[in-house]
Formats: C-alpha cells, structure tokens, sequence
C-alpha cells in the first residue's frame, strides 16, 4: 500500500521505489500505544497501512481534544516537530492494533538530499494537508453542528464504528450530548 500511495504522487523508477522503500521500517503497533508524547520531539513519520491513530492534546483541566484522525493511507505524525524538531504541542495514539511503516528524520532528510522526486512528495503532502487543515478549520469556525459532522464523516466515512464518541466530539468542537443528538438525527 505504501508503494502505491508514494507512486500515485509521484512517478518513482523501481529502483528508486526499492531504495526508499528500504529506509521504512515496519511496525506492528497495539491499540492505545501513544508514540509521542507533549513535549516530546516526534523523530519518525509514520504511514498508516492498518488502523487509525490521532492526535489530540491537553487542556489545563486534563481534558483531551482531539486535534486529526489518522487512516488507512495516511501518513501521521506531529508534522511541526518532525520538521522543525521542536517538541511535540500534541500526542500521538493508536487507537486499534495497527501496522505503520515509519522513516526516522535521518533517514527522511537523507532521502530528500538523494532524490529531488521526495521533494515533490513532502510537497504534495504538505499542500493535501494544509488543504485539510483548512477544511477543518472552516467547519469549526462556519458550520453548524450537523454541517460539521456531515464534513467528518466525508474525511473518516467509518470513524464512528471505529472511534470513542468522546474523541469524535472533542474533533467536532461539540459536546457528547450533541453528537449523539446529531446521530440519532441522521
């Protein structure tokens, strides 16, 4: 999967292919692992083959907001302190036993030198990401509810057979109450 993702945005020789594939490691990873902690520095990238994670952090009363969910296909990390190697604002978790492949930064930066395809790689990702991250904030700042919810389930179309509600609602910015009101609705 992992080679047909990298493939589908950029067109690698079989060599290239082999060579990078080379430097991930895979992992079997059980369900409520946490990878990376606030404050943490996030030395790997991880890519999604099975299974779903988040990102979420704390707020001062210990309550948990989920920030972004992590699928099948995609890539997870905290992506501020991968590149910049600045502690992590965030957590990262696995919420089901998942298999990732994960490229470390030393590896990731050796690759970028080596190929100027990785390049347009990290840049396509990071504009599909920013775009996300746009849509998202969106939602959050115009959208009623429902509206927001509906917009979840075209990003995660399975998340709420997969997910606690509570970290469903905290991504929606909405109470437990309301998101099962909005379900029950639907």
């Amino acid at each position: 999967m992992l080679t047909d993702f990298l493939t589908s945005l950029v067109p690698f020789s079989h060599d290239e292919l082999n060579d990078i594939l080379s430097h991930f490691d895979k992992e079997y990873v059980e369900k409520n692992q946490v990878l990376i902690k606030e404050g943490q520095i996030c030395d790997k990238l991880y890519f999604v083959e099975q299974g779903i994670g988040r990102s979420y952090y704390l707020k001062e009363d210990g309550k948990e907001i989920t920030q972004w969910f992590f699928g099948v296909g995609n890539f997870m990390s905290s992506a501020d302190s991968f590149f910049q190697q600045s502690p992590s604002f965030y957590y990262l978790e696995i919420l089901e036993d998942s298999i990732l492949y994960s490229i470390s930064k030393e590896k990731m930066d050796l690759l970028l030198v080596k190929y100027h395809k990785m390049e347009k790689l990290v840049r396509l990702l990071s504009i599909e990401m920013l775009t996300k991250i746009v849509h998202k904030l969106n939602a959050v700042q115009f959208q009623t509810a429902s509206e927001r919810y509906d917009y979840m389930l075209t990003e995660f179309p399975d998340i709420s057979h997969r997910v606690p509600l509570g970290h469903i609602a905290s991504y929606l910015g909405m109470t437990q109450e309301t998101l099962s009101r909005i379900r029950r609705n639907d």
